[in-house]
């Protein structure tokens, strides 16, 4: 038996939707939170299966987790030890590698297997490993697992040759012991790394200019516990935002940081999309005749590419011819394949997506085939005539936090069913 969701289309959204905390935050938060030496409190943490799978990696070292209500986790690493990852869960998700730079900041060596995820192309981690190996570590790859050691990580100056957020993180994680000052250069500004570095600066690390392209670490002898909330997730807020253009009558995105989507209001905007931004939310009023527009995925603050898969879908509603070109992960148009199934007229290129629109939509059989092509099969299905079956949820599950529940309570007509 396999579980699948069922989406009857042509059902009205209204009323409000709550935003969760930010998924891209909270996976590099909780391996942040083992640097501590004491009990760390995190608020907000969405109910995501990301989450559960860093919850057993943390149990693998020992580390107490404790989910005392619905949305907050203490970590408390008294009884930690540090020992080789190599369960399932590694492979589950790509951001059990921040246990590399949280490990090897910790105890100065860290042996793991290779980390998992969505495959969207090529997501070589060379640039945390490079990053690894300037602060004074070595690097081995052998029979499926790293090992990196250093008999002590001493400050360096990093130059990044592509601006990761991943690498961005994960090296200031390795660098809060290290001796003396580390710069990161060409830095990621991305929101979620703001976040991690706050977290760090609670527990009594010197981090500065995070959200900037140059980020400064002292080194610290100790890291003390804290509590943490974490910021809301802008991905979640910009799929809701984006399904409220394609379907809603009148609705509100709350428990938004408006700031972290300027570039989706922006477009949404261009395309005619009728709203009302305050100061945590955003209120978007349905009807509008949509027009095409062309999209640029960029690093932040250019427009994300985890909301190129969910606009795809608005697009094919939108009078006209509508490009997207992405600069971030080449293959990331499975979900174009999936849209064709359901009626949408797209051309896929290297690198890009002509959307001719509008395509009438119908219900179709369609797989997820990663986190954010399953958020834009949703979007297609309120759009669709008919049923859509949605296969390989468990995406959609890593990611969005009571995805069909929220959405049923916005009078979508959603429901998960068992299937042979």
């Amino acid at each position: 038996m396999k579980e699948v969701i069922q989406i009857e289309g042509g059902h009205k959204l209204s009323g409000n939707v709550r935003i969760s905390g930010s998924k891209n935050a909270t996976v590099a938060l909780i391996p942040a939170s083992i640097l501590a030496n004491g009990p760390v409190t995190i608020c907000g943490v969405p109910n995501i299966s990301d989450v559960e799978s860093l919850a057993i990696l943390l149990r693998e070292l020992n580390v107490q987790v404790i989910q005392n209500s619905t949305d907050h986790l203490v970590i408390d690493t008294t009884e930690m030890r540090n020992k080789p990852l190599d369960h399932p869960a590694v492979t589950r998700l790509r951001a059990s590698y921040y246990f590399m730079g949280a490990l090897l900041g910790k105890y100065g060596e860290v042996k793991m297997k290779m980390p998992g995820g969505c495959y969207l192309g090529p997501r070589p981690i060379d640039l945390h490993l490079k990053g690894f190996e300037a602060l004074g570590a070595t690097v081995d790859y052998s029979q499926g697992y790293y090992t990196i050691k250093a008999k002590k990580l001493v400050g360096a100056k990093i130059f990044l040759d592509i601006s990761s957020v991943g690498a961005t993180i994960n090296i200031m994680m390795a660098a809060v012991h290290a001796e003396g000052r580390t710069t990161i250069e060409n830095a990621a500004k991305e929101p979620e790394i703001i976040d991690v570095a706050t977290l760090l600066n609670k527990m009594g690390a010197q981090i500065r200019g995070a959200g900037t392209n140059v980020i400064t670490i002292d080194g610290v002898d100790h890291l003390s516990g804290c509590f943490h909330e974490i910021i809301p997730d802008r991905i979640e807020a910009g799929t809701f935002i984006i399904m409220a253009a394609a379907a809603a009558e009148k609705m509100t995105i709350e428990n938004i940081i408006p700031q972290h989507l300027e570039s989706l209001l922006s477009k949404l905007s261009e395309m005619g999309v009728s709203m009302e931004v305050n100061v945590d939310r955003v209120t978007i009023t349905g009807g509008c005749k949509l027009k095409a527009v062309d999209v640029k995925t960029l690093p932040y603050p250019g427009f994300a590419t985890d909301l190129q898969q969910p606009l795809t879908a608005l697009l094919t509603q939108a009078e006209g011819d509508s490009r997207i070109i992405e600069t971030i992960y080449s293959e990331r148009f499975k979900h174009c394949v999936e849209l064709q199934r359901m009626g949408a007229d797209i051309e896929v290129g290297p690198s890009n997506s002509l959307i001719h629109g509008p395509s009438k939509l119908f219900g179709e059989r369609v797989t997820a085939t990663d986190l954010r092509c399953g958020a834009s099969l949703v979007i297609a299905g309120l759009l669709a005539e008919g049923i859509t079956e949605i296969h390989e949820i468990y995406h959609i599950d890593r990611g969005y936090d009571d995805l069909d529940g929220k959405l049923n309570a916005l009078g979508a007509k959603i429901r998960r069913v068992e299937i042979e």
